[in-house]
């Protein structure tokens, strides 16, 4: 059966659904052995700030039952150098580039915004989960003003489609979501990890060196399709689903949840190929039930 897997996510067009996840797929070189690139509808790369960031102190990765929990902070290199040796890379391949950026002061996002928004890239992905040091350390996704202020300041500088990655550690997702739509989004990613944490009972005390990290994986599934659910609802942008995601039938439930797109994180370290996986699942679940275009099923629940 003929099938369409395009979709458009903030006016750009992907091949189909299937993205990979900040922080989970690096700029995809490690993954290339395992994976054809081309086939991945969108690679959202690892964070980007404007300047090195060097991350947590170590130990920052646990595992723990349905996932793990990271810390590392944000580590890389700066973006001169992700353009110089990234992009060239990831333009061998027939693959949207979304760029995950982040800083510590809104002047920070700026400056990387400008830098990122003038190289050869598809979409930018604002990663709001970093604390906000001029602000005591409050992080700028957990209060609707200030994503709507730095959605704002940051889309001004643009010329490319501006994502917000949203911050699940709130509790209401869905104003979160409008402020940044009223702010000037595109497009909403979610979820980012939940804050958690995990003790060594024999030495009493955390595992992690930071203390608490990101929860991410399969764990957090229900917590994401119940967040894009409520956000498909409030906001009249597309959304970028993630959380847990690791078969075709993962990707599907969020696609009827109201997401346009999905990205594939956690998943990615235990099998190189999820991706591809994913991919295939979404395929056989069209096959199975006679669906010729995935965007009809795209918030069917609430239809």
């Amino acid at each position: 059966m003929n099938k369409n897997l395009k979709v458009n996510l903030a006016g750009i067009e992907f091949k189909n659904p299937v993205c990979t996840a900040s922080g989970t797929f690096g700029s995809g070189k490690e993954y290339s052995h395992f994976v054809d690139l081309n086939k991945i509808g969108g690679i959202t790369v690892k964070g980007v700030s404007a300047e090195e960031w060097n991350g947590n102190p170590s130990p920052r990765i646990a595992e723990t039952y349905g996932g793990m929990l990271n810390a590392v902070g944000l580590q890389n290199p700066g973006a001169d150098m992700f353009i110089k040796d990234d992009i060239p890379f990831l333009r061998r391949y027939d693959t949207k580039i979304i760029v995950n950026i982040c800083g510590k002061t809104l002047e920070e996002y700026i400056k990387v915004a400008e830098i990122i928004t003038a190289s050869d890239v598809d979409l930018i992905e604002l990663n709001i989960s970093c604390p906000n040091i001029s602000a005591g350390g409050i992080t700028f996704g957990t209060d609707a003003e200030m994503i709507k202020k730095v959605t704002r300041e940051v889309k001004n500088v643009l010329n490319k489609p501006l994502i917000v990655k949203l911050s699940p550690n709130v509790t209401d997702i869905a104003k979160m979501a409008v402020a940044a739509e009223e702010g000037g989004a595109d497009a909403i990613s979610l979820i980012n990890t939940l804050l958690g944490m995990k003790i060594d009972i024999h030495k009493r005390k955390p595992i992690l060196a930071n203390k608490m990290g990101g929860l991410s994986g399969p764990a957090i599934k229900p917590v994401a399709v119940r967040m894009v659910y409520q956000v498909a609802q409030a906001v009249n942008v597309p959304i970028l689903g993630m959380g847990g995601i690791a078969t075709g039938e993962d990707a599907i439930e969020f696609i009827l949840a109201g997401a346009t797109a999905i990205a594939v994180g956690t998943a990615n370290f235990t099998n190189p190929t999820a991706t591809m996986d994913v991919l295939a699942g979404i395929e056989n679940y069209m096959d199975k039930y006679g669906i010729k275009d995935i965007n009809e099923i795209r918030g069917a629940i609430y239809k």
